[in-house]
């Protein structure tokens, strides 16, 4: 094991801002088990792509990343930019953490901690997982199109100490504001949809929203991206699926198409939300979504 103190890259802003607590606690899991850290807090947003880039660029063998989604697609953005073999290991410290839930990490960010140590100091080999690609960004956990990225940006907003609960109270909000309904043309395997939707998101793991088992089929290690197109609908229609959204048992609904893909298009009539491992987007009409199989190597 290298002597060489590994980079963890902590989000401060995650968690609500709580994650800026556990830094001394991080740095004591590993020293437990004989691995040299170096904490090094985020500034701003981007900070941690760069950082993350800077370290893949060097030939550095591995970075970790305490933070919660966001801090996850930054790095993954980070790693695949520089077409580094940097392995990325998760410390879940975020509200949603669904990368976490994905790739079955301890949601108790210090059984996280002490796992990863674990494995680090095992010499355990990196786990190989798949990333997606929607135009010129990366993703880890999925993409989103449509009133699912509409809530998304709602959520964001807010800064209660409620956990998951924070994006059930933008579906209200959102629900308040209208259901957006946009004319797109869709283009995937064989398949070419012109029309209204409420939404398309394509799934690289099974949660989003911390809450919601949006793709309960998805696996971050099959080389297949997961599709979940929902029909125009209303309101109270909305309404009726969010518990079985929770539960992941709104596949087969009528007004719920799934299909298991490698490749993405979609053209919107006029500018849409999107959003990026939770991480909301500039407005655009035009994606071109794909599978990377085996892109990132997971700690």
């Amino acid at each position: 094991m290298s002597l060489e103190p590994i980079p963890v890259l902590l989000n401060p802003a995650a968690g609500r801002g709580r994650a800026g607590q556990h830094a001394q606690k991080i740095i004591d899991i590993f020293g437990a088990h004989d691995i040299p850290c170096e904490v090094i807090r985020s500034a701003a947003v981007g900070d941690i792509e760069q950082r993350v880039f800077a370290i893949a660029k060097s030939g550095a063998n591995s970075v970790i990343v305490a933070g919660g989604d966001g801090s996850i697609h930054e790095a993954t953005n980070g790693i695949l930019r520089a077409d580094g073999a940097v392995a990325l290991g998760v410390i879940p410290v975020g509200t949603g953490n669904d990368f976490a839930k994905a790739a079955d990490t301890p949601l108790d960010w210090q059984l996280a901690t002490a796992a990863l140590a674990k494995r680090i100091s095992r010499g355990d080999p990196p786990r190989q997982i798949d990333a997606g690609r929607m135009n010129d960004r990366f993703f880890a956990n999925g993409a989103g199109i449509g009133f699912d990225a509409k809530i998304n940006w709602i959520a964001r907003k807010y800064q209660w100490p409620i956990g998951d609960l924070v994006y059930l109270f933008a579906v209200f909000e959102g629900l308040w504001d209208g259901v957006i309904t946009p004319d797109v043309e869709m283009t995937y395997d064989k398949v070419h949809y012109e029309g209204p939707i409420t939404l398309a998101n394509i799934s690289n793991g099974p949660w989003v929203g911390g809450m919601f088992h949006i793709a309960p089929m998805a696996k971050i290690d099959d080389g297949k991206l997961d599709l979940i197109v929902a029909a125009p609908v209303t309101r109270r229609r909305i309404l009726a699926l969010l518990p079985k959204l929770i539960k992941g048992k709104h596949i087969g609904a009528t007004d719920i198409s799934a299909q298991r893909i490698q490749h993405f298009k979609l053209v919107a009539e006029a500018p849409v939300p999107s959003h990026l491992d939770g991480e909301s987007q500039p407005l655009q009409s035009e994606f071109d979504i794909e599978i990377l199989p085996r892109a990132l190597s997971l700690l």
